[in-house]
């Protein structure tokens, strides 16, 4: 009896010696052996909402309305207004007769003239300091001698209303626009800004 309980013994620690030599063979990679625990699905990670870029500040100073004789009564604000292929207007649209001269909203230096397939007869003025450019869209024609590099006055004459570019030819009117501009953009980019809000009556 006590023999067949030693062998029985023998067996048990003999077998439990080779599971455990087996256990710390090295695997195909040169690993041990170890029994591999089911992948556990990765931890959740809770997904913040994209930080929404804030609005830009207004331009500091007073603008005045860019088409002499309008007064602030007669402005509608458009800036919200859809436009074709899904686009916002980001602008205002104001309506005067043909030939009406626009004057700058705000002082600033001419940096770009140019004959755009939508906007027409434009002039892109870019304000002291950098930051922010105006522009002026659907001119029937430019001030005599505008250039760009220009430094141009508040209320200082640019051109006159008229209808170019997609703007109706029934329905003159100066397409006027603020851009927020970061360092180093171009005159053709930039964040729009709602003038609505920031014209007064020129003096």
């Amino acid at each position: 009896m006590i023999l067949r309980i030693a062998i029985v013994l023998l067996l048990l620690v003999s077998g439990y010696a080779l599971w455990i030599v087996a256990l710390n063979l090295p695997g195909e990679d040169g690993s041990p052996s170890v029994p591999r625990r089911e992948a556990s699905a990765p931890a959740l990670v809770p997904v913040t909402k994209r930080a929404e870029v804030a609005d830009p500040l207004p331009p500091s100073g007073v603008s005045v309305i860019p088409v002499l004789g309008v007064h602030f009564e007669q402005l509608v604000d458009t800036f919200d207004d859809a436009r074709s292929e899904g686009r916002v207007h980001d602008a205002i649209d104001i309506m005067a007769p043909y030939g009406t001269s626009v004057i700058a909203a705000a002082a600033g230096t001419v940096e770009k003239i140019f004959e755009s397939k939508r906007g027409g007869t434009t002039v892109y003025i870019r304000r002291s300091g950098g930051q922010w450019v105006d522009y002026y869209a659907h001119l029937d024609s430019y001030v005599p001698g505008l250039a760009e590099g220009q430094n141009i006055s508040q209320g200082q004459m640019i051109g006159r209303v008229g209808s170019t570019g997609d703007a109706s030819p029934e329905s003159p009117h100066l397409h006027y626009a603020i851009h927020s501009m970061a360092p180093g953009e171009g005159w053709w980019q930039g964040r729009a800004v709602n003038p609505y809000p920031l014209l007064r009556e020129g003096d």
